[in-house]
Parts: structure tokens; C-alpha cells; sequence
């Protein structure tokens, strides 16, 4: 009931924002800044983009600069299954020296894999880089069956065999879990493809340490709760009608809420930066928002394994966790070196959690693990940003680098 209410919500007024949408651009063209047309102009744009939107942005990569040379970059689908697909941001100019190959892994929480754009642009520097990139699972249709947490890490098993030996991976966020799961399978098989370096960037991998407002609210029902109340079946017209998933929209709700007044006071600068003709303040706030209003629903198995697994039972510090009934043992892990990377302001993955992973790892060599507390810094902070370009970046490219020999 919950998501058909919200289809049938936003079904009455598209026809409202596209009308808004166009009188705003004809208004704006015939009028001076200030003017009052401009106001009505200004305010139809506020009011058209104040809506949510559920296909992928596109990452606008378009090139990399290669020490002072510029490289074309074409996005390459090298294999595609029905919830989501290996990406390659493959540069059309061949290169001197061939460059690491990189795995970014992205989070599956409710936005895109475009959030990692400036992750990834960075990572393009001096690497070869592909990025997990998850559909939205109202477009998957049912005949495909569930996706749950196991299925998540079959994903990265076989993205990871699919770009071959000598990969290296670098997990963002919730999938520090899967992504260091599946290098312990792979460790524990001595598959040929098993990472060379797995980096994890402000991930829950033990939720126990130093619990932030997030772990708590995951602990403050049981898992039947989050089950009854959040999630819904996906309504017509979509192709994965009847799926049950954990809309986008609940989730970009419960994001907005722990800081309304910013996203009003934004959208009142937009507003202010628009009448007074700054198109490129303007510009900064359309960017952000196009970004953070796109939409991903979860599969309702994925979200409910990882609420319950990563937050509420914390099986993987516990040395409890399974792939399809096989006990996940990281101290299998030997010849893959680790970088683990904290903010020291992060409130949703806090100082401690993802550092815990340099003991799960016992038998990593000391001078193969590396971890870093990034000063100054929140959540996003880690991966975007002036001090993850400035700072970050190179002790993970230094640590890439390093495990390549």
C-alpha cells in the first residue's frame, strides 16, 4: 500500500512539474534578474526539481588526465545480469605502462553507483578501473528470482573473475562486508582471481565498536519489524511488479529527516542564486540534488539479511557469517594485502568499526596491512572530496601500487 501510494502521488503531479519545468525555462529567457518574472521563474524550477527520480545519472566520464595528457574514456558494460552490472571506465588511448586494474565497489543503499563518480574520476588517474554499478530492483523482473546477501557476494566473486588475476578491490561503505567475504572464499579456493589488495573504506564491519545513531536505530526493533513496516511490493506500471523491496524512497526519507533544514535552506538558495541570474551557484545545488533525489529501490532480501546480519547480530566479527551454508573464515586470507580507511567524523560508520578488519585478517603478513584515520573528515568525506584527493588518494594508490609486484 505504501509504494502504490506513492506511484499514484507521483503519477498526479508530473503533469504539474514538466508544465512548471518549461514555463520556468520560457520565463527565464525574457526577463532580467530580479525582475519579478524571474521570481515566478525561479520558483516553477525549485518547484519542478523538488522530486525524485529513479534511473541511473549518468558518472560524465568523459576523460582522464594521465601525467598532463588527456584520455578519452568510453563506459563498457563487460558483463551484465539482471541486478546489476561490471562497469569499465576504459580509456580509448592505449597507455605507455599498463595500469592496475581496480574493482570499486559500490554501495547498494538506496542511491546509485553514480555517487562514487569522484571515487572513481580520481581512481582513473593511475588505474584501470570498473565499478560494480546495481540496478534498481522495481526494474527486475520477478522471473529472476531473489537477491539477497549471498547473492551479493557471488556478485563480487564473479565481477572479480571476471576482470581476472591481479585485480584489486576497494569497497565503499556497506559493502566491506561482502567485498572482504568474498576475497576470504576466494582466499580459502585459491582461485587464480583472488584480489591482490583489498582496500575498505568506512565500512560496518563490526557495528559492536563505538555504535552511532545508525547502529542504534538498527538495533531498536527486531528484524520482523523492519520487514512489516518497511517494505512493500512494487506497484504497476514497473517490470518488477510484485518484487518486494525497501523503496529508495523510504530510505532518501529517512536520510532528509536527520538534517531538514539544510535540504530547505538549499533548495532556498537555489531559489535566491537563481533570481539573482548566479547560474553558477545555481548550478552546484542542481548537480547535488539530481544526484541525491535519483532513487534505487533494495531487494527486500538483500536489506533484511543486511540489517540483521551487519547491525543487529554482527556475524561477521563473530565468526558467524555464511555463504550458502559455508562458514566465512577471513584469517583464510594470506596473499591479499589490506588498507582500511575511518574519518575521524564519521556518524554513520564510526572510528573502529572498519579498522576491525585487520584482526579478522590474522594471517596477513603486519607489513602487508596498512590503516589510516583520515583527520577532519565525515562519512563522505573518506571518498569525495578535497582531503580524499589530497590525502587519501595516494596512500591508497601508494598501497595499490605496492601490492602489485
Amino acid at each position: 500500500m505504501l509504494y502504490q501510494a506513492y506511484q499514484n502521488q507521483a503519477d498526479l503531479s508530473s503533469p504539474l512539474r514538466l508544465m512548471a519545468q518549461s514555463m520556468s525555462a520560457m520565463l527565464w529567457m525574457n526577463n532580467t534578474e530580479g525582475s519579478w518574472m524571474r521570481k515566478v521563474s525561479a520558483g516553477m524550477e525549485v518547484f519542478s526539481r523538488m522530486r525524485l527520480t529513479h534511473s541511473r545519472p549518468d558518472y560524465g566520464i568523459d576523460s582522464v588526465t594521465v601525467d598532463d595528457e588527456v584520455y578519452p574514456i568510453e563506459e563498457e558494460t563487460v558483463l551484465s545480469l539482471p541486478f546489476g552490472s561490471l562497469l569499465h571506465f576504459r580509456k580509448t588511448t592505449a597507455l605507455a605502462e599498463p595500469q592496475p586494474k581496480v574493482l570499486l565497489v559500490a554501495p547498494l543503499s538506496g542511491h546509485f553507483a553514480t555517487l562514487l563518480r569522484e571515487t572513481a574520476r580520481t581512481l582513473l588517474q593511475h588505474h584501470d578501473v570498473y565499478i560494480t554499478d546495481w540496478h534498481n530492483a522495481r526494474d527486475v523482473a520477478l522471473r529472476h528470482g531473489p537477491f539477497g546477501l549471498d547473492d551479493y557476494i557471488d556478485h563480487m566473486i564473479r565481477f572479480t573473475q571476471t576482470i581476472g588475476p591481479g585485480a584489486h578491490l576497494v569497497a565503499v561503505c556497506q559493502p566491506c562486508v561482502a567485498a572482504l567475504a568474498a576475497t576470504a572464499l576466494m582466499a580459502e579456493d585459491d582461485d587464480p582471481a583472488q584480489p591482490r589488495s583489498l582496500t575498505l573504506m568506512a565500512g560496518p564491519v563490526d557495528c559492536r565498536v563505538n555504535p552511532t545513531e545508525v547502529n542504534k536505530l538498527a538495533v531498536s526493533k527486531p528484524i520482523d519489524w523492519f520487514e512489516k513496516n518497511l517494505i512493500s511490493h512494487v506497484p504497476l506500471p514497473h517490470k518488477g511488479y510484485m518484487r518486494r523491496v525497501y523503496p529508495g524512497f523510504v530510505q532518501l526519507s529517512a536520510f532528509m529527516s536527520m538534517n531538514p533544514e539544510r535540504h530547505k535552506q538549499s533548495f532556498k538558495d537555489l531559489y535566491q542564486h537563481l533570481v539573482n541570474g548566479d547560474v553558477e551557484k545555481a548550478n552546484v545545488i542542481r548537480v547535488f540534488y539530481d544526484e541525491y533525489l535519483a532513487v534505487n529501490d533494495l531487494p527486500a532480501e538483500f536489506y533484511l539479511e543486511t540489517v540483521e546480519k551487519v547491525f543487529q547480530t554482527y556475524d561477521l566479527p563473530r565468526g558467524k557469517l555464511t555463504y550458502r551454508g559455508r562458514l566465512v573464515n577471513p584469517a583464510a586470507i594470506r596473499r591479499t594485502a589490506l588498507m582500511t580507511v575511518e574519518g575521524e567524523r564519521d556518524d554513520i560508520c564510526s572510528v573502529g568499526q572498519t579498522v576491525a578488519a585487520q584482526d579478522l585478517c590474522s594471517n596477513i603478513r603486519p607489513y602487508k596491512k596498512t590503516h589510516h584515520v583520515q583527520t577532519g573528515v565525515g562519512h563522505y568525506g573518506v571518498f569525495s572530496g578535497r582531503k580524499w584527493n589530497q590525502q587519501i588518494y595516494p596512500r591508497v594508490r601508494e598501497m595499490i601500487h605496492a601490492s602489485e609486484g
